[in-house]
């Protein structure tokens, strides 16, 4: 039987056929660490005595807080910086942009290649047909210092774009069409490859939008076969057909979405699977808008903002912020003279990076602010304290001239301007381990929680992201989760938290397991785990399981025992058995390990 994209890449990095379900060494061409997740990075790495494996293919990349403007962050940067002075390795600062970018542009990574990173955006790779994984601290401390990386290979999906859009329509309303029929959890744990007419003829630039966005549907990456245009593009002279699948693949899974004659879509405020067609929501007053994200902060996003601002300039009271991906569109975007057209606009531009994603950056809104975004996220929080609705570059950019949701083709000769009167609604050191037994059975009440989709930033809000001490992280467990906001105060020690599923859906953050361990509570149990959030778990040695559901089985407050060996759930309290996945052989080893990174003394 042939083999999907992904088989082949994995395969040819392990050095033996491997498919889907198998776990593999695999090794990673290049290994990047940003300026949040970096100083974790270094301290895992010097506190357990570990040396780089290559520092010719080991990276930082400082893009979500370029200027150091937080104190944390300049502390974290300057971690880094010192490491890599010591270390040979390259470090792209904060005036070059988005990692993921740059590793792109600058060759770090091509096709049929394996690039990890402590951005969770990091599978944009498949949009050069390269695999590109969003990992946390323990896993990136690991491919620094090995080289390579477990994986376990994931199952394929074809996903059909069926028929042709609206010329209206971006490749940012494709994949908003893609969010809104597959859900936020319609590619959890798979690859997707993205077939159809409509992408073979995507430039880079269209591909990395909707190869970003394969995150927030829960997926492990979204490939796109490459073609001679694309490697033209990109000066590879890489033999396309060694990356192609082969005609008799299989796939687990095939789903064809009609994006047929489809025109502006826009995701609503706090969810970005919860999409519907820009006419729906037309004429909703805005305070802002935001163009940049690894989205759609490209050139040619930036291109078709400024065809629309052009001659015009943003309604009274709006403010529009700009943020190029990379210095390099930047200087492009300076060159054409379209820098000059955002402000003549009205428009800000800020440094390249992250912007609206990271805390405290460009693109953040306040407490009953309206923005529209070109971001990927819209969870609450995320980018602010106010709503965020998704869309287009076209779209943001016309509705910051109008003053309110409307395409492109639609704006009003007089801005829409605000009513007066009205007011914004506030709205250590690691020692070596000696080896000996640890606990494979755990008993304690429980935390049920019988939500799905429970993201990073519920879990563990951004704006917590530069603590790098573990004792400190239990207090805001859950403090942006809607409900349990005083979670951290009430949960005991060895208690058991059961949710639903994609627990931890969203960012690789690593804090968001270890928030958890610092509280002391024993375990997770999970329908389902967002695919990075599980791999930070178990790699850091937190017990996490999935169980099948049963119809009344779990109650606030119930004692459960669960065996991690067996898979043997059993709730003491109504006497009812449920049925967990046992660990498996890797995930045990790291468990009695105490997490990836332990050595055995000597």
């Amino acid at each position: 039987m042939g083999k999907t994209i992904i088989e082949k890449i994995i395969s040819s990095h392990c050095g033996r056929d491997a498919g889907p379900g198998d776990i593999a060494d695999v090794f990673v061409d290049a290994r990047v660490a940003r300026d949040f997740g970096g100083a974790n990075v270094v301290l895992n790495i010097v506190d357990n005595g570990l040396k780089l494996d290559d520092p010719a293919r080991t990276f930082f990349t400082f893009d979500c807080n370029p200027g150091g403007s937080d104190q944390k962050y300049a502390a974290n940067q300057q971690r880094c910086r010192g490491y890599a002075r010591n270390h040979e390795v390259k470090i792209f600062d904060v005036d070059q942009g988005i990692g993921t970018h740059i590793a792109v542009d600058d060759g770090l990574i091509g096709p049929g290649g394996v690039f990890v990173s402590t951005d969770s955006h990091a599978n944009i790779m498949g949009a050069i047909g390269a695999f590109g994984q969003g990992m946390g601290d323990v896993d990136i401390a690991a491919a620094f210092t090995d080289g390579k990386v477990w994986f376990k290979v994931p199952r394929s999906m074809k996903v059909i774009l069926k028929g042709m859009p609206s010329e209206r329509a971006t490749p940012k309303d494709v994949v908003l069409k893609m969010a809104q029929e597959l859900g936020a959890n319609g590619l959890l744990g798979y690859s997707a490859e993205i077939c159809g007419r409509y992408p073979v003829g995507l430039d880079l630039s269209g591909r990395i939008t909707i190869a970003s966005m394969c995150t927030e549907m829960g997926g492990i990456i979204a490939l796109f076969p490459p073609n001679e245009t694309l490697l033209e593009e990109l000066g590879s002279d890489i033999d396309i057909h060694t990356v192609w699948a082969d005609q008799d693949a299989h796939y687990d899974k095939e789903v064809v979405i009609d994006i047929s004659d489809i025109g502006p879509m826009v995701a609503r405020p706090g969810h970005p699977e919860d999409v519907v067609m820009l006419s729906e929501v037309k004429g909703i007053k805005i305070d802002s808008a935001f163009i940049g994200s690894c989205t759609n902060g490209r050139y040619e996003d930036l291109v078709a903002a400024a065809s629309i601002l052009k001659g015009r300039k943003i309604a009274p009271g709006v403010v529009l912020k700009i943020v190029p991906s990379t210095r390099k569109i930047w200087e492009m975007c300076l060159k054409d003279g379209i820098i000059e057209t955002f402000m003549d606009a009205g428009a800000l531009i800020g440094n390249a990076g992250c912007a609206g994603c990271a805390a405290g950056q460009i693109g953040q809104n306040g407490p009953g602010e309206v923005t529209v975004s070109t971001g990927n996220r819209n969870y609450r929080g995320k980018q602010g304290k106010g709503d965020v609705y998704l869309a287009s570059p076209a779209t943001a950019a016309a509705s910051a001239v109008a003053g309110y949701l409307t395409s492109a083709d639609d704006i009003p000769v007089e801005p829409m301007v605000f009513e007066r009167g009205k007011e914004a609604s506030s709205g250590g050191m690691v020692e070596c381990t000696e080896g000996g037994e640890v606990a494979t059975t755990f008993r304690g009440k429980i935390w049920y929680i019988p939500r799905d989709n429970i993201d990073t930033d519920m879990i563990y809000h951004n704006r917590y992201l530069s603590i790098t001490d573990i004792s400190q992280m239990g207090q805001y467990s859950f403090d942006n989760l809607e409900g349990y906001e005083d979670f951290a105060k009430k949960a005991g020690p060895r208690e058991i938290v059961v949710v639903g599923k994609n627990f931890g859906a969203g960012s690789s953050r690593q804090q968001a397991v270890d928030c958890f361990r610092s509280l002391g509570v024993s375990m997770i149990l999970a329908e389902s785990f967002g695919a990075i959030y599980e791999r930070n778990a178990i790699n850091g040695g937190m017990p996490i399981m999935t169980y099948e559901p049963v119809d009344g089985g779990f109650s606030q407050g119930d004692e459960v025992e669960v065996e991690i060996g067996s898979g043997k759930i059993r709730n003491i309290t109504k006497d009812v058995e449920i049925k967990g996945e046992p660990f498996s052989s890797v995930q045990m080893d790291i468990y009695r390990r105490g997490g990836l990174l332990k050595r055995p003394c000597e």
